[in-house]
Formats: C-alpha cells, structure tokens, sequence
C-alpha cells in the first residue's frame, strides 16, 4: 500500500502521524511511505531520519495526498485540505465529527473512507487511540490550569498546592475516564484539594482505592456540579461519549456563582465540549473570559507536546496502521472488530450511528457496508 504522511497544517499543531521508526516497519512490509517535507520536524523527527528509514520525502501537502491510497494525519482535516481528499481514499486520523458538521459534510461530498482513531473501540469498551492522547491532555489540563490561575494570566492568583499555614487550590474534576484520572493524579501530586465526579459508582470505588488523601469522589449529578463548582479555584471538563457530542455540564447561569478568576479547562472541546460556555481556542491564544471565569479550551492540547505525543501516538496506531497496509481496510475491518468500530464514513455513507445522530443524517450499518463490498 501507499502511505502518505502529509504535514499537520491546524494553529500550532506540532505532531506528526507517524515516526522514523514506525515507517521502517511499513517499509519492511513491502509498502511505500511518502512523507511530506518537514512534516516531522516539530516533533523533532528530521526528513533525513524518514529517508533513512526507507520514506520518500515529497515537497507539498498536494503531492502527499495525491499519491497515497492511504493517509496518516493526526488532527482532522481542514478545509484547506477538503479539495485534496479523493474518492476511495483511506483516511486515519482523528475526527470527531459529531463536534462539527461542516467536517462530516465534507468528507461526506468527497467520499473518502473515514476511519478515526477515537472510535477505535476495543471488547471492554476502552478506546486504544484516545488513550495516549487523554493521558496526556488529562496531565496538561492540571498543568495549563495551574498557570492560568496565575495572576498575570487572568487567574485568581492561587498556588494549586498552597504553602504551610495556607490552603490549597481547591479542583473539581469531572469524568473518572482517562482524562479525568490523569488530571486528578496530576493536581493531587501538586497537593491541591481535589474532587473528582463521575456517574459510575463502580469506578468511582476504584478510584477511592488508588487516590492518595487528598482527593475525595461524588456522583456525578447537576445539583452536586452547582454545589461543588461554587468554591472552585479549577475544574477540568472531562467527559466522553466515543463518537457523539458531549453534554453540557455546566450552564452558563452556573458561572456566576463560581468564585472571579477560576479557571474552567475544557478538554471535551474536540466533542464540543462540555460547558456550555466552551468554544474551540489554540495555542496561540488558549484563553476567553466569561463572567470573571476563564476558559481553556485548546483543541489540540497535546501539540503542545509533541515529542511526548507523536511517539505516544504511534505506539498505539501502528499495529492498526500495519493492519490496514497489509489487508487493504475492507478485509481487515472484517477480520478485526476494533478497526471496524472505526468506521465513521464509506464513501459518503455515514456507517457510526453517533455522527448520524448528531446532524440527522441518514445512517447504514457498517456491517451490511462490508458484506456488501465483500
């Protein structure tokens, strides 16, 4: 197969889909990497370590899709790129549709085949492509939220773990998933006050287990989030739906009873967040106010790090990656259930019952999708 790399072109954006490493390995199995020049760069991967591993190095965005059978990306498309996507085309990337409509159209209107690393769902419903990406935006979400509860950042002025004979920061995190369990480590070792919230009495048990002292567990229910929000320094925003929209947990009448800069991190954003006061920001302006309340909700949080990031990723997609180049999508989505969940769109078909739902569109079992091309 042909694999194209091209270079993340969305605000900031520094990771790569793939690395040197994870390219020899394709390269090993008979199959072709182009990679687009200096796509790696920002994750401190140079062209010349590519063409070492047996990459060709192509000069623009348009000769990288134009090749490939396959394309590799981190972030979903942007429309810049919508024209270069082609019909029958493999896209593997992330995607999150249910968040925004004029990405599902588009890729609806070019008939690509979608396969997105969130909805990647393994048989104890854990989500093998999100997790290294959650496990870092949970850690960061603590750390960009420490800052900006800096007085020069717009914050209240509030050390997260305080000092002898001072408080505290008090954090309420919501969600006990991957993101929520990295934050609330995160906060905890910097000694903060922390709550964490979920629905699931189960795994709110689990995490009263493995919590040191300082942090304490509460259902997860909208009288319980007023309450608890109202003495907030920080709380984190980490709720997941795989595939759909995410709720809106804080309404925008809560902000007014939260104490003048607070710090509300979104890490939901990419689903559309789950405060109703959340809009997508980037790096290179992560924060709005509203209400005296600040708002981070940085898109592509860990692109911040993407070192970190880039090889995290590629540990966890390559063995799909290597999957989809040496059965063609079609056969290893039949013989693989993980892979098949992926399965966003066909050919301008919506084949994931959530993004459907999000936009009212008409919806096909993936399942008769694939016998049918059988």
């Amino acid at each position: 197969m042909i694999i194209g790399v091209p270079k993340e072109i969305k605000n900031n954006e520094n990771r790569v889909a793939l690395t040197p490493g994870g390219t020899k390995e394709l390269v090993k199995r008979g199959h072709e990497v182009y990679v687009q020049a200096t796509a790696g760069s920002g994750s401190g991967f140079a062209d010349e370590e590519y063409v070492a591993a047996g990459a060709k190095i192509l000069p623009t965005i348009e000769d990288t899709y134009a090749i490939a059978e396959m394309i590799m990306k981190v972030k979903e498309p942007i429309e810049a790129e919508y024209p270069l996507i082609k019909e029958n085309q493999l896209l593997f990337t992330y995607f999150h549709f249910a968040s925004y409509e004029p990405l599902t159209k588009a890729m609806i209107e070019q008939k690509p085949v979608c396969l997105a690393y969130e909805t990647v769902e393994r048989a104890d419903r854990s989500l093998p492509l999100l997790i290294p990406m959650s496990e870092v935006a949970g850690r960061m979400a603590t750390q960009e939220g420490a800052k900006y509860l800096e007085k020069p950042m717009g914050g209240r002025g509030i050390l997260l773990g305080g000092v002898p004979g001072v408080k505290p920061a008090k954090v309420i995190v919501i969600g006990g998933g991957i993101v929520g369990t990295q934050a609330t480590k995160i906060a905890a070792g910097m000694g903060a006050d922390v709550t964490i919230m979920d629905i699931d009495l189960y795994r709110l048990r689990q995490l009263d287990d493995i919590m040191p002292a300082n942090v304490k567990t509460m259902v997860s229910s909208e009288h319980n989030i007023r309450e608890e929000i109202k003495d907030a320094d920080m709380v984190v925003g980490a709720v997941l739906i795989p595939g759909a929209k995410a709720p809106h947990l804080i309404q925008r009448d809560m902000l007014k009873t939260m104490k003048s800069g607070a710090v509300l991190v979104d890490v939901a954003v990419d689903q559309g967040g789950c405060f109703e006061t959340t809009k997508p920001t980037t790096h290179a302006e992560p924060v709005f106010d509203v209400d005296g309340v600040m708002h981070y909700c940085v898109a592509n949080m860990p692109g911040a790090v993407p070192y970190t990031s880039t090889l995290a990723l590629t540990n966890a997609t390559l063995p799909y990656a290597l999957q989809l180049a040496d059965k063609g999508w079609e056969k290893a989505c039949r013989e693989n259930k993980e892979l098949k969940l992926g399965l966003n769109i066909i050919n301008g078909t919506v084949v994931y019952k959530a993004v459907a739902d999000a936009f009212g569109l008409e919806y096909k079992d993936v399942e008769e999708m694939l016998m049918a091309n059988a």
